[in-house]
């Protein structure tokens, strides 16, 4: 249990019951009959056992009539974090999953992309899967937009409208004076796509600026070979990126199906982050990553749903895919340490959050971290489980909050 801050704040928010998150140290760490506190600028003030609500009061100045308290079967978690998703590719999530990757972006991929060139295209799409991704529980997403500057500004717009933590790319530079919780992303779609001035003109951007940086590396076998062509002077698909000051601290690159282990270290050394987007290796057939090797290289490594390479929108999909693709490996091998639920629960959250280098500022319950949270009910009136052991979806989730902010329900619902 956390201690409270020295300097008592206004208290905006204050909830009793349970709360479930993760820290370094513990998977899942469940804190029963507790008193969480948010401040009025949207920070946790104070995790406290029930017991010391009355104190808890006075020091704060809050009336113990305030207290929302959590029922029998309901929960608070941190909200979830997607560190890769295409915003741009929505519209045809759930379709065209029956070409490889390299014939997936041209055939399908791309001629869409070129509709966000119209703003209200833009604007329908990209409202939708804020909407979506929010109600699903993603109070972070780092997103894909496209080539289009106008466009890629509306998103960061809505993310900010609708009260969803965003990184964006392409970067425009004046989202950090526009939006707070909106940043600029650096965004070279991937090696094969970049002549090697433009990933170093990239390079030196997001590192004059202190941006972060998103990609695609080894995604399917195929992407590998072609890298190996274009860039005959680099050792790796990795050092391709390396070679560009690409990779830094603040670097998150999707997939890594086909990452040797040397190419690990690399991301090790360099703080670099790996997005593990399993529904998208899955349904357009590009590999399987072993989040296991991974986590024993010690590389950040936080979950991505990859719409529209992935045909669902939710997190909570994404962990269960990752749960698939580790049972897979099992399979294959019989010593493979298979994830548990609760080390995916981490990486849905905390991981996620320092995958994308913002967990000094979210990913669990921690005093002064902002509270981002997810109000779950597993007894919610006609939901989709009975109340005996089972499982939840996205109808479980009741409220979210980011950074103090209530943003599920919509206010216009």
């Amino acid at each position: 249990i956390m201690n409270r801050n020295d300097t008592p704040a206004r208290i905006a928010h204050v909830f009793s019951g349970t709360f479930v998150h993760s820290t370094p140290r513990a998977a899942v760490e469940i804190l029963q009959n507790c008193v969480l506190g948010v401040d009025d600028k949207g920070k946790i003030a104070f995790i406290e056992k029930h017991q010391d609500v009355v104190s808890l009061s006075e020091i704060w100045g809050f009336e113990t009539s305030d207290i929302r308290q959590l029922g029998q079967y309901e929960f608070l978690m941190p909200g979830m974090v997607d560190t890769h998703i295409h915003a741009s590719q929505y519209s045809y999530a759930g379709t065209a999953l029956d070409l490889p990757l390299l014939e997936w972006l041209n055939t399908y991929t791309f001629p869409v992309e070129a509709k966000y060139k119209d703003l209200d295209f833009a604007n329908d799409v990209y409202t939708k899967v804020v909407r979506r991704t929010l109600k699903n529980g993603t109070t972070t997403a780092c997103y894909f937009a496209t080539i289009h500057t106008d466009a890629s500004l509306l998103l960061g717009e809505l993310a900010d409208r609708f009260g969803q933590r965003a990184l964006v790319g392409k970067v425009c530079m004046d989202y950090n004076s526009a939006y707070p919780n909106v940043k600029p992303v650096v965004t070279p779609r991937f090696a094969p796509s970049c002549s090697s001035s433009l990933l170093s003109e990239l390079g030196e951007i997001a590192n004059n600026n202190k941006l972060h940086v998103q990609s695609h590396i080894s995604e399917n076998k195929e992407e590998v070979e072609l890298v190996k062509t274009l860039f005959p002077g680099c050792k790796s698909y990795t050092d391709v990126y390396l070679k560009h000051n690409l990779l830094t601290d603040r670097t998150v690159m999707a997939h890594g199906c086909h990452l040797t282990d040397e190419e690990l270290e690399i991301f090790r050394e360099t703080g670099s982050a790996v997005s593990h987007c399993p529904n998208s290796n899955i349904s357009i057939c590009s590999g399987m990553l072993n989040v296991r090797n991974v986590l024993n290289h010690n590389v950040k490594l936080g979950l991505g749903t990859d719409v529209a390479g992935g045909y669902s929108p939710s997190m909570l999909d994404a962990m269960r895919r990752t749960l698939d693709t580790s049972k897979a490996l099992t399979i294959q091998d019989p010593q493979h340490k298979t994830l548990s639920f609760e080390e995916v629960f981490r990486l849905a959250t905390l991981g996620g959050s320092e995958a994308l280098s913002l967990d000094d500022q979210i990913g669990n319950f921690v005093v002064g971290k902002d509270f981002d949270a997810l109000r779950v009910n597993v007894c919610v009136p006609d939901g989709p489980i009975d109340l005996f052991p089972g499982e939840g979806d996205d109808r479980n989730i009741t409220e979210v909050y980011m950074a103090g902010r209530r943003v599920v329900p919509f206010p216009d619902t």
